[in-house]
């Protein structure tokens, strides 16, 4: 009498090197195989051709376990013939294995990869670099458009015949680009040698009023001393980049310039 039967195979291979065993993993299987008009005699058969073609263990000395449950008549022979004729690529049993393995790439549940947000090119950044150099100078608060006594009055003791000398210390400050090669506003090496040029040359240890010939008709206060510095800064420097000019005459008498002309109505 032909009917079903359903035989459940589960192949473990286990280790046995250095006289222990273990559990492989990577080598359990869980197959399931359905035939029909074979008999409950002809299961342990089919049981025994899967284990056959089990693979051993990670070390190669593994053994192969199995069970075999089945139900039904019918005749061994077209149960045999009635397993699916190709085996899993995985274990070599014929039927549908479920071999348990993560999901690879593709697989469902595996996470997309993430593409990094493009960076936007930087921005220019404007910095400002600052420089300080001083020097030694004497000069005499005097007004040619004033009288002796409106001079007196106006500049004190400053308008001293004999002059008084100060030690200058001037701040000079340029702005620009940070330029993405060097990283640089501005070559310090050249900012320094136009300092030397245009401030400490013409006054240092000089007369404002009898050495430099802009103090002749200028009267030599610190804010005239400044405007000078700034126009001689403002011709050897790249266009644009003088920023600031600020002048110290002591620590509590300080001018700052830039190079404004006229002050703009509100």
């Amino acid at each position: 009498m032909n009917g079903s039967y359903e035989v459940a195979v589960r192949v473990q291979g286990t280790r046995a090197k250095g006289g222990g065993s273990g559990r492989d993993v990577g080598n359990e299987h869980s197959c399931s195989l359905r035939a029909r008009g074979g008999r409950a005699q002809g299961d342990l058969a089919v049981v025994s051709e899967e284990l056959s073609s089990a693979p051993k263990g990670a070390d190669g000395a593994g053994s192969g376990t199995g069970s075999g449950i089945g139900s039904g008549t019918g005749s061994g022979a077209a149960a045999a013939s009635g397993l699916a004729s190709t085996g899993c690529p995985a274990c070599g049993s014929r039927g549908r294995c479920r071999r348990r393995s993560a999901p690879g790439p593709g697989r469902s549940g595996a996470s997309p990869a993430r593409r990094s947000p493009k960076m936007a090119p930087p921005a220019a950044r404007l910095a400002r670099v600052s420089r300080t150099v001083s020097f030694s100078a004497c000069h005499r608060l005097h007004s040619k458009s004033l009288s002796d006594e409106e001079n007196l009055k106006l500049f004190g003791k400053c308008n001293n015949p004999n002059g008084h000398g100060h030690n200058y210390k001037v701040i000079v400050t340029v702005r620009g680009e940070i330029d993405p090669v060097s990283g640089m506003v501005i070559n310090l090496t050249h900012l320094k040698e136009c300092m030397q040029e245009a401030i400490v040359e013409p006054l240092d240890h000089k007369n404002l009023d009898k050495d430099v010939p802009y103090f002749a008709e200028v009267v030599s206060t610190t804010e005239n001393v400044a405007v000078f510095i700034w126009e001689n800064l403002k011709n050897l420097l790249p266009v644009g980049t003088l920023y600031k000019v600020k002048v110290y005459e002591t620590d509590q008498n300080i001018v700052v310039y830039k190079g404004e002309e006229t002050i703009s109505e509100k």
